[in-house]
Parts: C-alpha cells; sequence; structure tokens
C-alpha cells in the first residue's frame, strides 16, 4: 500500500483557521481515512496552546471533532513531509515555499485559491482518493497565476479575537473551500 497523501494547513497562531480547516477536511475524507492525514501548524504557533473555543464552536456545528488539537509551529520538516499545503492567507503559503522552496513550491497554495484551481478533468480515470488528490494538486500548479481570481478573495481574515459575525464568515469560507477540496478528491 502506498504512503497516506499528507495534507498540511496553515495559519498564524494554529488556534483558529488552520485546526478549523484541518478537522473539517479530516471529518470530510473520513471514507478514505488510510489515505490521508491531515495536520495543521502556524508560523507564530505557541507548541501546544489549544484551539480557540469559537473555532470549537463553529468545528462542531459542521460535523468535525477537535478533540486533541494543540497548536505547533510551522517546520521546514512539516512542509517537506506535505504532499499539499494550504495556508489560511497568502502570507502563510509564502512562508511554507520559504522554509522549504523546492518542495513547497508545487505544493503550497491557500486553501480558497487550491479550491479555486481545481479542475475535476486532472483527476479524470482515477478512482483512488490519494492518487485524485496528488493529479488535482498537480493539476492546480499548472493553472496557478492563469485566469481570474485575485489573491484577495482567497485570504482568509483572521477571526481570532474578532466578533462572532466574522469568525462565522470565516468559517463558511473554510467550509466551502474544504467542501470543495473533498468532492473533487473523493471523486
Amino acid at each position: 500500500m502506498r504512503e497516506p497523501f499528507r495534507v498540511l494547513v496553515v495559519c498564524t497562531g494554529n488556534l483558529h483557521r488552520s485546526p478549523l480547516a484541518e478537522r473539517l477536511l479530516t471529518s470530510r475524507l473520513a471514507s478514505a481515512w488510510d489515505r490521508f492525514r491531515v495536520s495543521s501548524a502556524g508560523t507564530d504557533a505557541v507548541n501546544d496552546a489549544p484551539m480557540d473555543p469559537v473555532a470549537v464552536a463553529l468545528l462542531t456545528e459542521r460535523g468535525g471533532d477537535a478533540a486533541g488539537a494543540a497548536a505547533r509551529s510551522l517546520t521546514a520538516g512539516l512542509v517537506s513531509g506535505a504532499a499539499l499545503v494550504l495556508g489560511a492567507a497568502t502570507e502563510h503559503r509564502e512562508a511554507a515555499v520559504r522554509l522549504c522552496p523546492v518542495h513547497g513550491l508545487g505544493r503550497a497554495f491557500t486553501l480558497r485559491e487550491f479550491a479555486r484551481l481545481l479542475h475535476e478533468d486532472d483527476a479524470a480515470g482515477l478512482t483512488d482518493p490519494a492518487e485524485r488528490a496528488e493529479a488535482l494538486t498537480k493539476g492546480a500548479a499548472a493553472r496557478r497565476g492563469v485566469g481570474g481570481g485575485g489573491s484577495w478573495d482567497d485570504d482568509l481574515a483572521d477571526p481570532y479575537g474578532a466578533s462572532e459575525q466574522e469568525a462565522r464568515a470565516c468559517a463558511a469560507r473554510i467550509t466551502e473551500a474544504v467542501e470543495r477540496i473533498a468532492a473533487a478528491v473523493l471523486g
């Protein structure tokens, strides 16, 4: 059996956006649990800090599980071990690439950028979800910088400490991207 396809989600503190996306993606890919490993990290994380309670509540509402979620710092090893890196914002994608340029360049996107660049045709004929994810990643990398969609729309504003309305809006944008990604990966 092949190694699982590893996805790393990155934000700043690894308290809200990245663990929310990580846990939602894990939940949505549950039918292929043995083919994926989804984790998260932060560019300025305090290791072992608990997930933001607002994010926990939003995750629970969306069917995810926050059990065991704890912040950790982004490292070059995490980036090099990932087949796909999804940043909450452009700054997070860029931080991953700076840590591991050769490996990160073709595999690092913002979460919403990756969802936007997905074309299911890239995985036509593939039934294994991990193989589909690999093909979708290559296709998205080839399309990067071509066509519409500005980075302003791809970035997720940090809802940590923001109003409930802002946190809900961010969670909705994360959920939308995660569901698009999971649907494409699972076929």
